[in-house]
């Protein structure tokens, strides 16, 4: 394996693992604070949209082929 591959690889395992914890910190904001289903909604749209943001600008860049 070469060392850009792994790096490669430890990118999207990284930031997927770090949108998973954050995924759970919204999740345990959510129930800590007893914010019912339409409060839980709003947290996990409001604080979704800047990692949806991130997500989206990484696939344009790669379809687009901005990023070289």
């Amino acid at each position: 394996m070469s060392f850009e591959l792994f790096e490669e690889y430890s990118l999207i395992v990284g930031i997927g693992g770090l949108i998973l914890f954050m995924m759970f910190i919204v999740w345990n904001l959510a129930k800590e604070s007893k914010a019912g289903r339409f409060g839980t909604f709003i947290l996990f749209t409001a604080l979704g949209l800047g990692l949806l943001g991130f997500v989206i600008k990484t696939v344009l860049v790669e379809v687009m082929g901005l990023g070289q």
